[in-house]
């Protein structure tokens, strides 16, 4: 069985995704052809089937486009699962509680066009996640991710719904003049804020 997937024009991480997707689906033995249209796609792709030990080659078949194919074994659709999340325990009978902070509308230094695409990206691929987050924070400029207008609601709203909880300063959304700009979650203050950091078994700043 062969599946093909159509990532041309999809930023990171959204060609790994729709790859995995397809592999899933395939359920067992089977190829799937992914179409991408940047090299880095093509090496996270790579990247990927060499963890999951299938078999992968890629071509340029265009200018701009490239195919990446993976062969899937006949064990693939016998693996074991990833831990599901309620698996991960730091004491018995309790869940990871891992707390992703976001300080700002973009992620890293250097460019901010790039910054705001890099944390867009990052918080769809937290969608895809079997281990999710306790709790994401939004605090300063990263305030404005939760508020009318952002490019990251509806994959945050799908995070909300999976049980992940989320929550925005009430200062920053008063300082920005977006309090009555909120979209998802509830809102938080400060000593909610520590109380969650240090409460944390880990701690993510993208």
């Amino acid at each position: 069985m062969k599946k093909t997937v159509n990532a041309l024009g999809d930023t990171c991480p959204i060609p790994v995704v729709k790859t995995k997707n397809a592999i899933r689906e395939l359920n067992g033995p089977g190829c799937v052809e992914t179409l991408v249209d940047n090299e880095i796609a093509v090496q996270n792709l790579t990247k990927m089937a060499n963890q999951k030990g299938y078999a992968v080659h890629s071509e340029k078949i265009a200018d701009d486009q490239f195919k990446v194919t993976m062969e899937i074994g006949e064990s693939a659709g016998e693996q074991p699962e990833e831990t599901p999340q309620e698996c991960l325990v730091t004491e018995p009978g309790h869940r990871k509680n891992i707390v992703v902070a976001v300080t700002s509308p973009t992620m890293g230094t250097g460019n901010d066009e790039l910054g705001a695409v890099l944390m867009k990206g990052f918080l769809f691929a937290l969608t895809q996640q079997d281990e999710l987050p306790t709790t994401i924070l939004f605090y300063n400029g990263g305030a404005t991710i939760t508020t009318e207008g952002s490019a990251s609601i509806e994959d945050l709203k799908s995070l909300e719904a999976l049980g992940v909880e989320i929550l925005t300063c009430g200062t920053c959304l008063n300082y920005y003049k977006l309090a009555d700009k909120l979209q998802v979650g509830g809102v938080t203050n400060m000593y909610e804020i520590t109380e969650r950091l240090t409460g944390a078994d880990l701690v993510i700043r993208p």
